[in-house]
């Protein structure tokens, strides 16, 4: 299994791996800091299964390099929203104010939709929220300036800049709150973009042992504890939520 090397990723799969130990299981784990080569790694057969993405960022990799991966199962939600260090809401953002966007396609549209729903730009709304570039921004009065940075790095930048868009762990993590956001996804929004574990097509039915096993592992209640402990509950496990609807509405 490859795992991003970041808590919220590789806590809960620590947890699971001892939780797999006792049944008798071994998850061999790889952590990594590459938002790329973990989708590659199980297409090609050298990992079982990654966990790292958002459902929409694997409907986009998928798209975009002829892919048919599938998600497993989620794992958990984050909100994410506009954060800026100086001022306090969209409407105060100056003239040429630049504003740090992941440079991932998936979250990308992301940042430039709640900007739009702010009213500080106008967009292409033919397009949904994870087909949006700054090509598609069709009005831009105060001609914000757009700066794509590594979506793990927006807090390292959050001092550098005049707003941000970026993950509230990420945000939390150098102290500022989602309560301090200019502007936040509501839950409907954010659902599409909740964490995944994610498998080579067939998986569930090929390997349903080893499906069992680990959604059983990683939706423990020792799993979801965890969550409720770090940065204060700030993670919200999505045991519940239906994969299989989510996944065929991405891909209508």
């Amino acid at each position: 299994m490859v795992v991003t090397e970041n808590a919220p990723f590789q806590e809960p799969t620590e947890i699971a791996k001892e939780l797999l130990e006792d049944d008798g299981w071994t998850l061999e784990t790889t952590y990594v800091t590459d938002i790329i080569q973990p989708n590659f790694s199980v297409d090609n057969g050298e990992y079982d299964v990654n966990f790292f993405q958002n459902l929409t960022y694997l409907w986009q990799f998928n798209q975009d390099h002829d892919l048919d991966l599938e998600p497993l199962f989620f794992m958990f939600e984050q909100p994410s929203g506009i954060y800026s260090r100086e001022y306090d809401s969209v409407a105060d953002l100056p003239h040429s104010a630049q504003i740090a966007l992941p440079v991932d396609t998936a979250n990308n549209g992301r940042g430039i939709r709640l900007l739009a729903r702010a009213g500080a730009i106008e967009v292409d709304e033919s397009k949904s929220t994870p087909e949006l570039s700054v090509d598609d921004i069709t009005e831009n009065p105060k001609e914000l300036e757009f700066v794509e940075v590594d979506q793990q790095s927006v807090g390292t930048v959050y001092d550098d800049v005049d707003a941000v868009f970026g993950f509230a762990r990420l945000l939390a993590e150098v102290d500022v709150m989602p309560e301090e956001a200019l502007i936040i996804e509501t839950q409907d929004e954010a659902l599409p973009f909740a964490m995944t574990i994610v498998a080579q097509p067939g998986f569930k039915e090929d390997e349903p042992e080893k499906y069992e096993a680990l959604k059983s592992a990683y939706h423990s209640e020792e799993v979801r504890h965890w969550y409720g402990d770090y940065l204060g509950g700030l993670l919200t496990p999505a045991f519940d939520r239906d994969i299989d609807a989510a996944w065929e509405e991405a891909n209508q």
